[in-house]
């Protein structure tokens, strides 16, 4: 025979409600408390009705999450990985499930999220991209719709937010590279339209202008976030300007392809060109040398973005609407 929420509330000494929190971690709850219930759980064999409990709460207990391009293109990146396990882990902890739904572009991520708002079958939605003028965050404030952005948004008092401060990291990384003697540093960055570029680029920018070092347009080459950009854009700078001395881009995977070509066209990596990478994915270590990049703890991204989100959705728990995590600038053997 199932064992329900009051064999458990009964077992415990405690309230059914006590019980309900408790299972999802409520603060309201002692730890003393949630170990108690926990050990009765176990001990009884008790699992949540979840459907009964989402029907009574008009709740579908389920975050959705848009990948900003084909399910293939961002696995292939490590970045969409590490983020979806810290999302998923605190969701977990939460008894909700994550629906998760990849786009071919702009247009498309517009029509899934509309598609999902109108289905009912999600309680939020988890936005991996910030744009200057951006249709999906304009459709989701239209219609209420609670949702978190990672990037820095430009409504950033009145949405959900979660980011690194990408301009302070890119300042260190460039600064890094002038104070080791490099002058004509490249950038290669992904789409401008792109806030994390822009705040990449600005960073970029902000290191030149203080160390008196003159912004050459010649040197920046907007790129997709791929290995093969990377080399294939790299191949075109090199040929076209031979005085480069140092690269910094916005994604290892880009700086995969770069140093690929770098080695093609005969520069020693770092004594011809130096080069860094950004996200610090799990190769940059192994790479011949290893990569330098800039560590923004994915995970802890992707962790704190549900977490924002379902206290947004619960109101009584919210108190910021954004929340920057940390990064580290990792100083590696590609780099002088």
């Amino acid at each position: 025979m199932k064992v329900t929420i009051k064999e458990v509330a009964k077992k415990a000494q405690v309230s059914t409600s006590t019980v309900s929190r408790a299972l999802k971690n409520s603060p309201l709850i002692s730890q003393v408390t949630k170990d108690k219930i926990k050990e009765i759980v176990q001990e009884l064999g008790y699992h949540p009705n979840e459907i009964a409990r989402s029907l009574a709460n008009k709740s579908s207990q389920t975050l959705g999450m848009i990948l900003p391009a084909s399910a293939e293109d961002s696995f292939v990146n490590p970045f969409f990985t590490q983020f979806i396990l810290g999302v998923t882990r605190y969701l977990e902890s939460q008894n909700y499930s994550l629906l998760l739904s990849s786009a071919r572009n702009e247009e498309d991520e517009l029509e899934q999220i509309i598609r999902i708002v109108n289905s009912k079958r999600v309680d939020g939605i988890i936005l991996m991209t910030v744009r200057e003028e951006d249709k999906n965050i304009e459709f989701l404030m239209e219609n209420n719709f609670p949702f978190v952005v990672v990037g820095t948004p430009i409504k950033k008092d009145e949405i959900l937010w979660i980011d690194n401060n990408n301009e302070v990291a890119m300042f260190e990384v460039t600064e890094s590279l002038i104070k080791s003697g490099h002058k004509r540093i490249a950038f290669l960055g992904g789409d401008q339209k792109l806030k994390v570029t822009q705040n990449r680029f600005l960073g970029y920018k902000r290191a030149l202008n203080k160390h008196g070092i003159d912004y050459d347009s010649n040197l920046v080459v907007e790129v997709d976030f791929t290995e093969d950009e990377g080399y294939r854009s790299t191949l075109r700078l090199l040929r076209k300007v031979h005085d480069i001395d140092a690269i910094v881009t916005t994604d290892d995977l880009i700086a995969y392809g770069s140093m690929r070509a770098i080695k093609e066209m005969g520069y020693a990596i770092p004594k011809g060109i130096s080069i860094t990478g950004f996200n610090n994915t799990i190769l940059a270590q192994y790479l011949t040398p290893s990569l330098t990049s800039v560590e923004i703890n994915a995970t802890d991204l992707g962790n704190h973005a549900a977490r924002l989100l379902l206290d947004g959705i619960d109101n009584g728990k919210l108190q910021h609407n954004f929340y920057i995590v940390d990064t580290e600038f990792i100083k590696r053997d590609s780099s002088r």
